[in-house]
C-alpha cells in the first residue's frame, strides 16, 4: 500500500471529477437503465476503484483510509 507519497497524483477533487466523467456512465449503462441511481454499485465502484489507486501507488493509505465519497453517489 502507498504508505507515505513524494507528491500528490489525485486531489480529492480531482478523484471526483475523474469518476463522475469516466466511470460514473459506466455504472449508469450496467446498473441504471430504468433511470434510478444504483447508489450501492456507485459506493461499490468508488470503492474498488480507489484501493485500485492506493495499491499502484496513486494516493496515499491517508488519501484512501479519509476520502468520502463524491456528491454523485448520495
Amino acid at each position: 500500500m502507498a504508505t507515505n507519497l513524494a507528491t500528490v497524483n489525485w486531489t480529492f477533487a480531482c478523484a471526483c471529477e475523474y469518476f463522475t466523467e469516466e466511470i460514473l456512465p459506466i455504472i449508469q449503462e450496467q446498473h441504471e437503465q430504468d433511470g434510478v441511481p444504483d447508489y450501492p454499485a456507485r459506493c461499490e465502484a468508488w470503492c474498488n476503484w480507489t484501493d485500485m489507486l492506493c495499491k499502484d501507488r496513486e494516493i496515499s493509505e491517508w488519501q484512501y483510509m479519509n476520502w468520502s465519497h463524491p456528491p454523485c453517489n448520495g
